[in-house]
């Protein structure tokens, strides 16, 4: 290794330690990121612990162009207390019999076959309901699987949003502030590059938010005994990558802006729409086709997807590898922008 990239990585390190003791000496800010994430998810818990659900909810497996259901099927949908969601992809639909997300599922192009869970009773009720319009020919199809609490659900969104809030603030609000009181301009006269700052800001603010994930992780697992069926690998692979790509947003933001009032309402409209659109609280899957690809453009809800998949399904990096791909592009095109954009100071 020459002497310059000694120099480079020893510039690094030591921004990136001071970086890192900045955060944890800001005692507020520390007990903030770790215990607001807990508080939500005890409130939550508490809040759905009953599960109860006053409608049945029926998957229909319907391609383009839609297929007319039979009279039976179309009876059944048509009742108060019915609510139908269509699907396109098949195995998504199955696996919400499987977590008794759905009651029933229907194919459009089988209208003579139906899936139920074996353990689900509202979807043994739906089944005597069908039957009973006078449906004899259809065909039942098992499908097994446990049955999926709320809580394991949001955990996943839960632990993402409290990286994607970590990641915008600590990166974006931070800089630009360094900015306003003079600190990147004193920076700028000393031989550190923006490279050497903007590499040590990353690798600080990743290292800590990491930490501080996992220690909420461990602490919400101990008291909820939450859900984990896939490799840990796997999750801190999706939650390095998510973390970086949010990050890499962060930095577009505090490219050049020396205003903490404009930065702290750009990095409020960020957050928000990712915190509504990315799955962390419910799903879209009743939601219009336009919605799920505004959400699809937001690096939170891949990270958030792809943990999910992980933690209930179990799935390994072959399922996931679509979100981590288009992580791993949304970054490089973030950071390419912040670093065209990226000033020591406003001009």
């Amino acid at each position: 290794m020459n002497k310059a990239s000694t120099n480079f990585f020893q510039v690094v390190w030591a921004l990136s330690v001071a970086r890192t003791k900045e955060f944890y000496r800001d005692r507020t800010t520390m007990v903030w990121a770790l215990v607001f994430p807990m508080c939500v998810i005890a409130a939550i818990s508490i809040s759905f612990s009953d599960d109860h659900q006053e409608i049945f909810k029926i998957g229909v497996y319907q391609q383009q162009p839609p297929l007319i259901l039979n009279s039976s099927i179309q009876q059944l949908l048509a009742e108060p207390f019915v609510v139908a969601i269509d699907y396109q992809d098949f195995e998504k639909a199955l696996d919400r019999i499987r977590h008794h997300q759905l009651d029933m599922l229907i194919s459009a192009k089988e209208q003579s076959k139906y899936w139920v869970n074996d353990t689900s009773l509202k979807g043994r009720a739906l089944e005597r309901l069908l039957l009973s319009a006078g449906a004899s020919e259809f065909h039942r199809e098992s499908v097994s699987g446990r049955q999926i609490r709320y809580v394991d659900w949001v955990i996943p969104g839960v632990l993402g949003m409290n990286v994607m809030f970590g990641a915008l603030f600590g990166i974006g609000f931070v800089i630009v502030r360094y900015r306003k009181n003079g600190v990147l301009k004193r920076l700028q006269a000393t031989p550190i590059t923006p490279l050497h700052f903007l590499t040590a800001q990353v690798f600080s603010r990743m290292l800590v938010l990491l930490i501080v994930a996992i220690l909420v992780y461990l602490g919400c697992n101990y008291f909820l005994n939450f859900l984990m069926l896939g490799n840990y690998f796997t999750l801190i692979l999706v939650a390095v990558l998510g973390i970086f790509s949010i990050i890499s947003l962060a930095l577009i933001v505090a490219s050049r802006i020396a205003s903490e009032e404009l930065a702290n309402g750009l990095l409020n409209f960020i957050s928000f729409p990712m915190m509504l659109l990315s799955e962390v609280w419910f799903s879209l899957d009743e939601a219009p086709d336009w919605l799920v690809s505004i959400s699809n453009l937001l690096p939170l809800t891949h990270m958030v997807k792809a943990a999910r998949e992980i933690m209930i399904n179990g799935a390994g990096i072959g399922a996931i590898s679509h979100h981590l791909w288009i992580l791993a592009g949304m970054s490089v095109v973030f950071l390419g922008i912040a670093a065209i954009f990226f000033r020591w100071n406003e001009k």
